[in-house]
């Protein structure tokens, strides 16, 4: 599958940080294995990828394919785990200029993930003379910045191709059963999908949520499953010598040695989304009742020239984890120039993929001297299959991580504090005591 290397650990902690977190580890997999602890109502993501509803996997696969053969273009709307793990698959499988390329699948596009209005006017400007669809995604429905942001591509869409023609360029991603979305989308005959009630937003990415999306890029969603179905039996496993075990020990006990801060770094820059998704997966996961670990993330090495010096010298309070990828796609070698300007003749000749790895080499190196321990992730290939296994492994290691912490890894309390305030602000019916409040604060 692939190798954590933890062996840049050992001048940080103590020799038994992970056998001293055995029993720990043990009783969170049992947890996670039979949905029994904090928030086990929302652990059907760890069977999900052999027990996926198939049916609804052909139906996926089938509008995917519509979707490729009708649309230029396919409008993502969604936000926060509705759209990152899309975004971050399509990107780090094929590329972050996936929409320049040639290719035989529609751009795709996100909106609804924020409530700028130049950020959506320049989206409808690029999808409004061509053929298109929307897929919104939402569990209710009634989540502000997808609601504003579908109403006016609902709107356009009905525009452009009358209210019968949109209907069929329209997929709804949401609950099962009940809520404004599933109504609205019942009423006018859209297509819909599930969001399980038992999977939240941030662990979705293997349901309709994400496959949707990147079944429509092109991408092999029935290998994207069968690489996280490789890594739930791998990863179900009992022992130390588990992966998903020894990240979250690590995590635990750097945690525990006074880091607050876990940076995630790749050399490669189509991994930029995926970190952003695996912010949201643990930020959301841990960050409560006071603690856990604050996940940031680099991209090497364009970062090492403007974050690195802080990395290098600034306050410890920092580890890394990083990823990286066995084989690069491409080979480049790198020219001989006669005059020798640059200094860098003594490269001619090799690849460029060698100049990254020492690159990454030294780095971890001056890191590591400079005290901040580093985790090591190889990763296979920038396939379908490795990328399922990797986002598995993430979403593992997250609920094994909550527990050891202490905390219910599958809820967010704190996330309403924004929007009710918002939502009052905004003069929503029923919030006019705290608008008053709020406004009487702002003045």
């Amino acid at each position: 599958m692939f190798k954590l290397d933890c062996s840049n650990l050992s001048p940080f902690l103590p020799a038994d940080w992970l056998d001293s977190r055995a029993d720990a580890l043990a009783h969170a997999r049992a947890l996670l294995e039979t949905g029994s602890g904090a928030g086990g109502n929302f652990t059907g993501w760890v069977h999900l990828p052999r027990d996926y509803d198939k049916a609804e996997f052909a139906r996926i696969q089938a509008a995917a394919q519509k979707i490729r053969s009708d649309s230029q273009a396919l409008v993502v709307v969604g936000i926060g785990g509705s759209y990152l793990g899309a975004r971050a698959v399509v990107e780090l499988i094929h590329s972050p200029n996936y929409n320049l390329r040639k290719k035989d699948s529609p751009d795709i596009f996100f909106a609804g993930n924020g409530l700028s209005t130049d950020a959506l006017a320049e989206v409808i400007e690029l999808v409004k003379d061509r053929d298109f669809s929307v897929n919104v995604i939402s569990k209710s429905g009634t989540t502000t910045e997808p609601a504003v942001a579908f109403r006016i591509f609902k709107a356009l869409l009905e525009e452009k191709y009358g209210k019968e023609g949109a209907q069929g360029r329209i997929y709804a991603t949401t609950d099962a059963r009940k809520g404004a979305l599933k109504g609205l989308a019942d009423a006018e005959g859209y297509e819909t999908f599930v969001v399980p009630d038992d999977v939240g937003g941030r662990f979705s990415v293997l349901t309709a949520v994400g496959l949707l999306p990147i079944a429509a890029a092109g991408i092999d969603i029935q290998a994207l499953m069968a690489g996280a179905r490789q890594a739930m039996d791998d990863l179900a496993l009992p022992g130390t010598d588990n992966p998903a075990w020894q990240y979250a020990a690590a995590r635990h006990a750097l945690y525990q040695s006074g880091k607050s801060t876990e940076i995630l770094a790749c050399y490669e820059p189509s991994f930029r989304f995926f970190a952003e998704w695996w912010k949201q997966l643990y930020g959301e996961s841990e960050g409560k009742e006071g603690k856990g670990l604050f996940p940031a993330s680099v991209e090497f090495t364009a970062d090492l020239h403007s974050m690195g010096q802080y990395i290098q010298q600034g306050e410890r309070l920092m580890f890394e984890t990083v990823v990286g990828f066995a084989q690069p796609r491409a080979a480049i070698s790198i020219p001989h120039d006669p005059d020798n300007v640059d200094g860098l003749n003594f490269l001619s000749g090799k690849a460029l993929e060698f100049v990254n790895r020492q690159a990454m080499r030294g780095v971890t190196l001056a890191h590591v001297d400079g005290g901040v321990p580093n985790l090591s992730l190889t990763v296979p290939a920038r396939d379908a299959e490795s990328v399922g296994a990797l986002i598995y492994f993430f979403e593992y290691a997250c609920g094994l991580s909550g527990y050891l912490l202490g905390v219910n890894p599958f809820d967010q309390p704190g996330v309403e504090a924004y929007k009710n305030n918002m939502y009052a602000l905004l003069g929503k019916p029923g919030y006019e005591e705290l608008k008053a409040q709020l406004e009487a604060r702002l003045d």
